[in-house]
């Protein structure tokens, strides 16, 4: 397992319009959840911005997907009652903000729209002319298994202080499985990040209604570390690793440099994975009253990294890289600098090198540990022989715990 990742296609915007389309969230109602891996019949909440203000007309049509996200063989009317396509009907203008802009806001389930089957989903948010804005993942599962999940250092003694192991069994009593390797797949995830996944998993033991996966290298993801972050919860006062703050057309916000070192250590950082929560302390309702503010952020690194392109790196853009988030190289000052919008609240994020094959590297500039704090989750997709699509049967996540 690398945790090097292969983009298609490096820079992705769906549409002219997907250029002012900020705060994307699709999340449960309770508070500090962020997963969209939900049992079925959860109510999510899509929400996002559009900066234009102009309160367009927007559409969300939510697909079923295999367990390898293409699309399923299912009608609409198959895992759906009512209808797979809809207009986004909450929508509100923000209120006392130096940056104008329109939020809107849909929940799944709801009165329109009541999903059916277990399964892999994929909401598209559309425009007036039928095109794609945004999309976003999300997964809805039965409790038909249990799955049990450890995650421990890497046994490997060339990556044992970089990489964490992962084991999990599943425990099946509930459900006839006659030939695993052929009915079951299984999606071992990293922080939620589709982009770190391990797939194409088979059983290493088989017992009566279980199955058990102890792997000692397959399992095997870079520990990274515990990603940096930064509060703008005051939009005119300094908060938590905000230096400075500049007022011009709207506020500038900037951050506490980080320095490069390439003999780097682990550093213990409480986090929230790579997450963002929106909030604001200055007004009631952070959909519409949080501002936005310009961020800006450096990177210290005595001479640029070769034919790379540096950028930030987070669930703010769901972990993509584009060219918003690119850094760029000041030889004056020697670091990395850039800047772009974002909505007031608490975020992670850390930084990504790119190379000239457009292979993604997390851990380059912030070091890979086998101490970081993740969480893994695995998802079990079961399809019988016969069976029109997978469905999700069960889930279970760990975390790495240091006094293992």
């Amino acid at each position: 397992m690398t945790q090097k990742i292969i983009i298609a296609i490096l820079f992705f915007t769906t549409s002219f319009y997907a250029q002012n389309i900020k705060s994307i969230q699709l999340r449960p109602l309770q508070e500090n959840n962020y997963s969209s891996i939900v049992p079925l019949g959860t109510v999510l909440e899509l929400s996002f911005d559009d900066l234009d203000a102009d309160s367009k007309d927007y559409n969300y049509r939510i697909e079923h997907m295999t367990h390898d996200w293409q699309k399923s063989r299912l009608l609409s009317s198959q895992f759906i009652d009512g209808f797979d396509e809809n207009s986004i009907l909450s929508v509100t203008n923000s209120f006392n903000t130096f940056q104008n802009y329109t939020h809107y806001a849909v929940k799944i389930p709801n009165i329109n729209s009541v999903i059916t089957k277990s399964g892999n989903y994929l909401i598209s948010v559309i425009d007036d002319y039928d095109e794609v804005i945004f999309s976003r993942k999300f997964v809805l599962y039965e409790n038909t298994t249990t799955v049990a999940v450890n995650v421990s250092r890497s046994r490997n003694t060339k990556t044992i202080n970089t990489q964490q192991t992962v084991e999990f069994t599943i425990n099946h009593p509930s459900l006839r499985i006659n030939n695993p390797s052929q009915e079951i797949n299984v999606v071992l995830l990293k922080n939620e990040n589709w982009n770190e996944k391990i797939t194409d998993l088979q059983p290493t033991f088989f017992k009566q209604n279980q199955l058990q996966y102890t792997y000692s290298n397959k399992t095997n993801f870079w520990g990274g570390n515990e990603y940096l972050n930064f509060d703008s919860k005051f939009i005119r006062n300094q908060s938590l690793n905000v230096v400075r703050i500049e007022m011009r057309d709207l506020f500038h916000h900037y951050l506490y440099p980080f320095t490069y070192d390439e003999n780097g250590k682990y550093r213990y950082n409480p986090d929230i994975n790579g997450q963002f929560v929106i909030r604001t302390l200055e007004a009631a309702n952070p959909n519409t009253e949080a501002d936005y503010a310009m961020m800006h952020f450096t990177l210290f690194a005595d001479e640029p990294f070769a034919e790379k392109g540096v950028y930030v790196y987070g669930a703010f853009n769901n972990f993509e890289i584009n060219e918003e988030n690119k850094l760029f190289y000041n030889f004056e000052d020697k670091s990395y600098q850039g800047a772009f919008l974002l909505k007031q609240g608490f975020y992670n994020y850390t930084f990504a090198t790119v190379d000239k094959n457009e292979v993604v590297d997390t851990n380059e500039i912030n070091g890979t540990y086998f101490q970081t704090e993740n969480e893994y989750t695995v998802l079990v997709y079961y399809k019988p022989f016969g069976g029109l699509y997978d469905r999700v049967v069960g889930i279970g996540s760990g975390y790495y715990n240091q006094s293992r």
